[in-house]
């Protein structure tokens, strides 16, 4: 399988899915589902929740699918 790398972000912060990582366990799903949805494409949508809303969320994911990055001003 290829290792995919997905970011989406909403200027503040960099959502990063690692799919080839993803165990499914539907933590992001459930915990946010206004920027996890799997029925929208692109299934993340890191406008719909605050930044801080959004690491707490990524923290949670047991496979580590799901990881962050703080985006800096200028870069």
């Amino acid at each position: 399988m290829k290792d995919i790398t997905m970011k989406h972000s909403n200027g503040e912060v960099t959502v990063i899915w690692r799919p080839s990582l993803c165990q499914h366990a539907g933590n992001c799903v459930r915990g946010l589902p206004g920027v996890f949805d799997f029925k929208r494409k692109p299934w993340i949508d890191a406008k719909q929740a605050t930044t801080a809303e959004i690491v707490e969320q990524v923290k949670k994911c047991p496979s580590g699918a799901l990881s962050f990055l703080m985006n800096h001003e200028g870069a």
